[in-house]
């Protein structure tokens, strides 16, 4: 499903070429989205490369016009970056650019459709029931009970970084998160809510093929990994690698990188998941472009392969593709 053919870069030709680093944007995930792309700028400025900062918001077009920018290393998170949007607009400017294409990335945004894509697929992600905008949210979370029971999972259809995602654990909280989230959030859908332990598993091609970097198992200190267990040290303790059985370990490697092929990724991602207690992994939701801050777990995951940041970083550069 890669939907834009390959092309061959080196570090020596990229290093004639200006690079812009896209961060900032216009989601709710701006402030974390700059601290990835500052990351990421330093270290490709500490390898030799020619690279600025892009903010990427409504004048993109002509920012990267005017700062002649010829390859884009996107460090945005979220709506209008992670979506397929920006994407297309590189495209159209022919501007080859890091990380997965436009279907790739609007599937990863929409759970929904990632979820259907994966199941598709024949892996295990958990069952779920939409809930509409127009549906009165009392009838909606009397829906939701009645059909995945409780506690459930509720989440905005498009956003990242656990932002809107809250944890129901009866009838009249259910009712309240449907409301709150519509309000804030727009489409929702609740998921049957899978006890277990929480883990992440970066995936990185090199050398043209997909590889799962070692996986990390969540902790956190709130109920589950929401956005302030993600962004605020401390908030979490990192397992790295995870408390698995080997057989268990090999098949959440397995389902990575096989919802990594099915959603269409490419160059890198990351795929969380929850392992019940039967040992199942469950895919949660594929993140196209995942965080690149001094916390984030893509890192983190590249770090125990021996791969340091200011490498991991050169090696998603060179996966930039026309």
């Amino acid at each position: 499903m890669n939907d834009q053919p390959r092309i061959r870069f080196d570090p020596h030709t990229l290093k004639t070429k200006t690079i812009g680093v896209l961060m900032g944007g216009l989601s709710g995930e701006r402030e974390v989205s700059f601290r990835s792309g500052e990351n990421c700028l330093r270290a490709l400025l500490s390898k030799g490369y020619r690279a600025v900062r892009i903010d990427a918001v409504r004048d993109t077009a002509q920012r990267l016009d005017e700062t002649g920018v010829e390859v884009a290393f996107l460090a945005l998170h979220g709506r209008y970056g992670e979506d397929g949007t920006v994407q297309g607009l590189l495209e159209m400017m022919g501007i080859p650019y890091t990380g997965s294409g436009v279907l790739a990335s609007a599937l990863g945004m929409n759970k929904i459709a990632a979820k259907k894509i994966v199941r598709g697929s024949g892996l295990p992600t958990p069952d779920y029931t939409e809930i509409g905008m127009d549906e009165p949210a009392s009838s909606a979370a009397a829906r939701v009970e009645e059909g995945l029971g409780l506690p459930v999972m509720t989440k905005p259809v498009e956003e990242g970084s656990s932002l809107g995602v809250f944890k129901c654990g009866d009838l009249a909280q259910l009712t309240a998160c449907v409301e709150a989230g519509r309000s804030e959030y727009g489409m929702l859908f609740a998921e049957r809510f899978i006890p277990g332990r929480e883990i992440t598993v970066g995936v990185l091609e090199r050398n043209g093929r997909a590889e799962a970097l070692p996986i990390l198992e969540l902790v956190p200190k709130n109920e589950f990994y929401d956005y302030e267990a993600k962004y605020t040290e401390g908030m979490t303790e990192f397992v790295l690698p995870a408390r698995l059985e080997p057989a268990v370990y090999a098949e959440a490697e397995q389902v990575a990188v096989a919802a990594f092929a099915a959603v269409g990724c490419r160059g890198y991602a990351r795929v969380d998941m929850m392992v019940d207690q039967a040992g199942v992994p469950w895919f949660m939701e594929v993140n196209t472009l995942p965080g690149m801050t001094d916390t984030s777990d893509l890192p983190a995951q590249a770090r125990a392969a021996g791969i340091s940041y200011e490498d991991l970083v050169e090696t998603i550069l060179l996966t930039a593709v026309a």
